[in-house]
């Protein structure tokens, strides 16, 4: 498989300074079908020794942010834009990036993933060059927002590894880790939304369908309203805003 081939280049691989320190590199795993790519940035100690992703401390908080909401390891791919450790977990330098993210493309082709999950600063920056986003706001301001990128999704998050260091913001951080499951199913209501109807009569455009309607619909304004039994008009978009131009379509019916 291709895959295959792919990690036994990784596992081989020369191409950088990193090789002479590293114990393995270390390729990506779990579901060569999943439709959510988790993007670390590097390996840490415990995964450069015995060659897997995630085990050890930040392991054992990524599985109990996986289990806090539902989410299965073996239900996704996760991989590392550096495939080898960092010594003295140091900062990337960018001609590594740029050697080693090669490897990360062929992966995002061969899995294909709708949802690319970067965790940190490099693997989120990466991927936003990657796919021409601006790159604009702080680390901080992006983590937990859903961005479209063509015909893929970018949902920013928090490494698991900054809980060990600072567990302040764990409860933020379950709220946005929840979200994954979420983002694999379409809004309960999405059939019987005027946004689907909008949608496929070209009324309104594909980001607002694929960023809430079959992305982040507990941000959807609608969605909120629906759930409390809320009036709100045919015309409303996701984020709230009325779009005056749909009223003659929906409202005035």
């Amino acid at each position: 498989m291709e895959i295959d081939q792919l990690n036994s280049r990784i596992r081989s691989c020369s191409k950088c300074r990193l090789s002479e320190t590293r114990t393995n590199a270390v390729c990506g795993e779990g579901d060569r079908d999943a439709r959510i790519m988790l993007v670390a940035q590097s390996p840490g100690e415990n995964e450069d020794e015995e060659g897997i992703m995630f085990i050890g401390p930040s392991g054992d908080v990524l599985d109990d942010l996986f289990d806090n909401s539902g989410m299965e390891r073996d239900k996704i791919y996760m991989t590392n834009l550096l495939k080898c450790m960092l010594p003295d977990y140091r900062k990337p330098k960018q001609n590594e990036i740029e050697t080693c993210s090669t490897y990360l493309d062929e992966e995002i082709e061969i899995v294909d993933p709708d949802i690319l999950v970067p965790l940190g600063y490099y693997s989120t920056r990466y991927l936003f060059k990657k796919y021409d986003l601006s790159f604009d706001a702080t680390f901080s301001d992006m983590i937990g927002e859903l961005v479209l990128a063509d015909d893929k999704k970018i949902y920013p998050l928090a490494h698991p590894a900054s809980l060990l260091y600072d567990d302040s913001f764990e409860e933020e951080m379950k709220t946005h880790y929840e979200k994954l499951t979420d983002l694999l199913k379409p809004c309960r209501w999405y059939d019987i939304c005027p946004m689907k109807r909008f949608y496929e009569e070209g009324k309104i455009e594909r980001r607002w369908v694929e960023l809430y309607c079959k992305g982040d619909w507990q941000s959807c304004v609608r969605y909120q309203k629906e759930e409390k039994g809320e009036y709100h008009p045919d015309s409303m978009l996701p984020n709230g805003e009325i779009k005056e131009e749909l009223e003659s379509i929906g409202d005035k019916r």
